[in-house]
């Protein structure tokens, strides 16, 4: 049951009692799921290893992880394709003063928050009482309805308990008789009459093999199928839809089965994987690959990035509406047949929302999300909560379990649990929006949201 993060921070624990030194630690994103008050303490840890006499490479987007390092290496200046090139290694005080994308951001001029264009109205109430799953101490949390909501606390306060276990489960047992699952134990939900359905948008994979991408959870592969199935050529040669998918049999390379690269095993070590000797990893044999659209073939197309997608089918509407809410989250770089095991839980939910605004409106419904700026940088924040926005403008309410302090900035409520982890936790501490908690709260939330507020008005004054 333990995250990414929780496994690592573990580790690191163990690390400073065995008093090694002379080793190089590398960890990736170990700020995932803390609170700031939380990524204090894991600073003060990666520091006290590296008095040890280690040395400790952070892969890491978090303001003062960064600002804590001795020296910052930047890598852009895109992503994908686009990036790959050192920007900037050297100090990081040096690089305060440069103007890439961290520069700013580590100077405050730069931040996520994306607030509605305009103030929202308030809907009724969607109350759950008597939480008492796990930690939750028999809490009664209201959450109004029509709005951006953002649930938050340190680690272990029960915000996963809350929104996963007691609400999640609780409102889709009352919404859909078929769901078995079991929800935390709670007394009562009012007010979920008002929502039509409710959806879970996790960390997990949007697929749980190699052959899963985006196009094809998107249901983008098969407007792109239909498109090839419809060329001339492919009429005169009879083919249908089927005949472009690297899942069946027909067009795909049998040689690897459509999946681009054949295995070989390695006996006692983990198993190589090399791209197919016959379709040079392209999934499809040659008479599939003859037909053509624009001189691309069907591999060609899977090959592509959302950003040169979007401008190779901009004259077909139905295919191009798609790629470009998927590009519009942020995700212009990501390619077309990308492995979905290779995209993050941040990427992942990215594609799982913009797959939810290409859908059409079927009433009020309710959205989940669990830490989506996981694996973003500041900028894709911004894309994140511009998607957030427009699904609550659609008539939706959503609640994010998020620590990022933009993101809390940008909600229009904040629902703070704890005060502290574990048996110290499962509380409400605080509930209002971002300037409520600012002006009346004292939790370790509004605590660190005051202080950065601080920062945003003096960096506002600094600038005219």
């Amino acid at each position: 049951t333990l995250s990414g993060g929780e496994s690592q921070r573990i580790r690191l624990a163990t690390q400073i009692g065995s008093k090694l030194s002379g080793v190089l630690y590398v960890l990736d994103e170990p700020t995932i799921g803390l609170h700031s008050r939380d990524t204090e303490k894991l600073v003060r840890t990666l520091e006290s290893i590296r008095n040890l006499g280690n040395t400790v490479v952070v892969v890491e987007h978090d303001r003062e992880t960064m600002l804590a390092a001795d020296s910052i290496v930047e890598l852009g200046p895109g992503a994908g394709e686009g990036g790959g090139k050192v920007l900037f290694a050297g100090s990081t005080e040096d690089a305060l003063g440069t103007h890439y994308l961290t520069g700013p951001f580590l100077r405050g001029e730069c931040n996520g928050i994306v607030r509605a264009s305009a103030a929202r109205k308030r809907g009724g109430d969607l109350t759950v009482r008597g939480a008492r799953h796990n930690n939750l101490k028999g809490i009664t949390v209201k959450f109004p309805t029509g709005l951006f909501i953002a649930v938050t606390g340190v680690s272990g306060s029960g915000k996963s308990s809350l929104v996963h276990d007691v609400l999640y489960k609780g409102l889709r047992r009352r919404l859909d008789r078929d769901f078995r699952e079991r929800a935390g134990k709670h007394s009562s939900i009012e007010g979920w009459e008002q929502f039509k359905n409710v959806i879970l948008v996790d960390q997990s994979p949007i697929g749980r093999t190699p052959r899963s991408n985006p196009a094809t959870y998107t249901g983008l592969f098969t407007l792109i199928r239909e498109l090839y199935a419809a060329l001339p050529e492919a009429k005169l040669r009879g083919y249908l839809p089927g005949r472009f998918s690297f899942n069946v049999k027909g067009g795909r390379c049998e040689a690897c089965g459509g999946g681009g690269s054949t295995r070989v095993s390695m006996l006692f070590l983990p198993d190589v994987y090399v791209p197919c000797e016959i379709c040079g990893g392209k999934r499809y044999n040659r008479e599939t690959l003859e037909v053509k659209f624009k001189e691309k073939s069907i591999a060609d197309v899977l090959d592509m990035t959302m950003d040169e997608a979007l401008e190779f089918f901009r004259d077909i509407p139905r295919i191009a509406s798609k790629i470009r809410l998927i590009a519009q989250a942020g995700l212009g770089y990501i390619k077309l047949g990308q492995s979905a095991l290779t995209l993050s839980g941040g990427e992942a939910q990215s594609v799982k929302l913009s797959k939810e605004l290409s859908k059409r409106f079927s009433g009020p419904t309710l959205y989940l999300l669990d830490e989506p700026t996981t694996g973003l940088f500041y900028t894709d924040v911004e894309k994140l909560l511009a998607i957030v926005n427009k699904i609550v403008d659609q008539g939706n309410t959503v609640v994010l379990i998020e620590h990022n302090l933009d993101v809390l900035m940008s909600a229009d409520h904040i629902i703070d649990l704890g005060p502290d982890g574990g048996d110290g936790g499962g509380r409400l501490v605080a509930s209002g929006s971002p300037d409520e908690l600012i002006r009346k709260s004292r939790g370790y939330t509004a605590s660190f949201l005051r202080e950065y507020s601080v920062q945003i008005a003096e960096r506002m004054e600094k600038s005219g």
